[in-house]
């Protein structure tokens, strides 16, 4: 199996760096060059909003059912895949970090931390009656404005924090809201160093080194974000990135050992299955 990597497509948003896309269209381009119902990373943040329709949305190899009413929030780097099963109805808005980036430095707006390496995270919403049709009216008007002759950037800002804020209420108060900027920095440091040198190195120290702070700061900055450590989000990283590896290769374990640093295929299997309580063989075995 083949995982595309798909980046954001400036130019189908009149180089803008959020679109708005009727889920139904996904399914009747005649341009995508990747089929949605297959796995792909995204290098950019997505929001699916569904308003009909059911079936089961997998992100990073977990299923997650969803019908009328839900949200699915999917970030970036994460692999996933549409169901077209039922013809769903709805809207997706896709947005990429310059855009975050933006509307941090404009107004209030939730952190995007990586919460997706926390097997307690879910990316699912379930929305009751009035946020579903307070959701529906802003991202409606969000489209109103994009379309608009005078569009303003900051009116689609303000629209989308609104949104952001609403859905960001449903979940439990979370602790990366009160993050400082220097703790954000640090994270974000950590993330893209993870990032680049998982398959060397997975001492929490070593990155902590890296971005100049102690380990025992690099946890409380892991904590405040994800509810994991530092080691915990570079294992939990780590796996990721091995299931997505093993789907594409489909290489024998000593393989894929070699391939992530591991010293020899034993060692490898071992720390997988600590990790998912099942071995590398059953994984791909459980994902066709």
């Amino acid at each position: 199996m083949n995982i595309p990597d798909i980046g954001f497509n400036h130019q189908q948003s009149d180089e803008e760096e959020l679109e708005i896309i009727d889920l139904a269209s996904l399914y009747q381009r005649a341009n995508i060059d990747h089929d949605p119902q297959l796995p792909h990373k995204v290098n950019f943040f997505m929001l699916i909003y569904i308003e009909q329709g059911e079936g089961v949305h997998m992100i990073d190899f977990n299923d997650y059912p969803f019908c009328a009413g839900s949200v699915l929030l999917v970030q970036r780097e994460q692999v996933h895949a549409f169901d077209f099963s039922t013809k769903p109805q709805g809207k997706v808005l896709i947005f990429t970090q310059a855009f975050l980036d933006q509307v941090h430095a404009n107004m209030r707006l939730p952190k995007y931390t990586p919460t997706h390496l926390n097997q307690q995270h879910s990316p699912l919403l379930k929305l009751d009656k009035q946020t579903y049709q307070r959701t529906r009216l802003l991202i409606e008007q969000i489209t109103v404005e994009f379309n608009h002759q005078q569009t303003d950037p900051l009116i689609v800002m303000y629209l989308f924090s609104a949104l952001a804020l609403i859905l960001h209420r449903l979940r439990p108060a979370a602790k990366h809201d009160n993050m400082s900027l220097e703790q954000n920095v640090k994270l974000a440091r950590f993330f893209e160093l993870m990032q680049q040198h998982f398959r060397k190195t997975r001492d929490a120290s070593w990155y902590a080194n890296q971005v100049n702070t102690t380990y025992k700061t690099l946890n409380h900055i892991c904590k405040l974000a994800t509810g994991l450590t530092a080691k915990q989000m570079i294992d939990a990283f780590t796996v990721i990135e091995i299931k997505r590896h093993i789907v594409i290769s489909k290489k024998p374990s000593q393989q894929v050992a070699y391939d992530f640093g591991f010293d020899d295929a034993s060692n490898f299997v071992k720390y997988f299955k600590n990790q998912t309580n099942i071995t590398p063989s059953q994984f791909l075995k459980q994902v066709g």
